[in-house]
This record gives C-alpha cells, structure tokens and sequence, in this order.
C-alpha cells in the first residue's frame, strides 16, 4: 500500500523526515571533511588577511548552519515534496560537500574559489525557489547564504595571499 503524499508530511512522518534531512546535511558535512585530516593546522599554517576569523569559529558556526539548512529543506519538502525547490536544496548541499575537499585536501585554493563561487550561485537559486514556498524556510537559509559569502571573500584573500 502507497502512503499518500499527504501523509509523508504530516504525523509521524514528518518527524522522521526532518531526522532525513538531518542525516543528509551530516552526510554532506562528512563527505566534505572525509579524507582532510589536520585542517586546523593547515588553516593556522595559512597566510591570511587580518580579518580572518580564528579557526575554532568554524566549527560552531557550520554546526548552527547546517541544523538552518536541514530545517529550511524539510520545512519546503513538507509543502512541495520532491520538487525543483529541493533538488535545489541538494546541488547546493553537494557542492557544499565539495569544498572542503578542494581547499583543504587538495590546497587547490583557486579551484576551491570556483567552486565556492558555483555554490554561492546555488543557494541563491535555492533562496529563490524557496521563496515561492516557505518565508520561514528562505530566512533559515539566509544567515548560511551569508556565511558563504564571507567564506568566498576569505577563499579569494586566502588564494591571492598564499598564491
């Protein structure tokens, strides 16, 4: 027996699914750091412009932005199901996942900028679609859209600096 659309996003289930999105975030955030050991130390190791924040603010700060993104998606998927604004919600989650990879594992700092760059431009894409659907779900996702663009600004100082 098929569970109606419907009854995905409410009851029980919907709690279930916010424990999805949850795990999906986490995943990308794993995926992002599997493999980049020392990343601490390579951040410290770095020529960086004095407006670099210390490298123990990262973690608390992505911690709080990805419980937002999380939310944001499920609270969307919980009105439109699988819909545009959700693979939305999981290009930019992947290229979330990438960066880290190409930054600290790689030290490709000009690529990881590109990147970043991708990533910014799909949130905004995200931020867009969402806006169609959930006022709360676009402003949980804006403080990450702005974390993102500090990030970007740093990734470019930081490539320039140690070019």
């Amino acid at each position: 027996m098929e569970i109606s659309r419907t009854a995905r996003r409410t009851g029980a289930g919907t709690w279930w699914a916010l424990l999805g999105f949850g795990v999906a975030v986490a995943v990308a955030a794993g995926i992002g750091a599997l493999g980049v050991g020392g990343t601490s130390a390579e951040y410290a190791g770095l020529t960086r412009p004095a407006w670099a924040p210390p490298g123990w603010l990262f973690g608390p700060v992505w911690t709080v932005l990805y419980a937002l993104i999380a939310v944001a998606g499920w609270l969307v998927w919980r009105r439109t199901g699988l819909g545009r604004a959700i693979w939305a919600w999981i290009g930019q989650l992947a290229l979330n996942a990438a960066w880290t990879p190409l930054f600290f594992g790689a030290g490709r700092y000009g690529l990881a900028f590109a990147e970043i760059v991708l990533l910014w431009l799909a949130i905004g894409v995200t931020v867009a679609l969402f806006a169609r659907v959930s006022r709360a779900a676009t402003l949980l996702m804006l403080p990450y859209w702005a974390w993102v663009t500090f990030a970007a600004a740093l990734n470019f100082a930081i490539w320039r600096m140690n070019a």
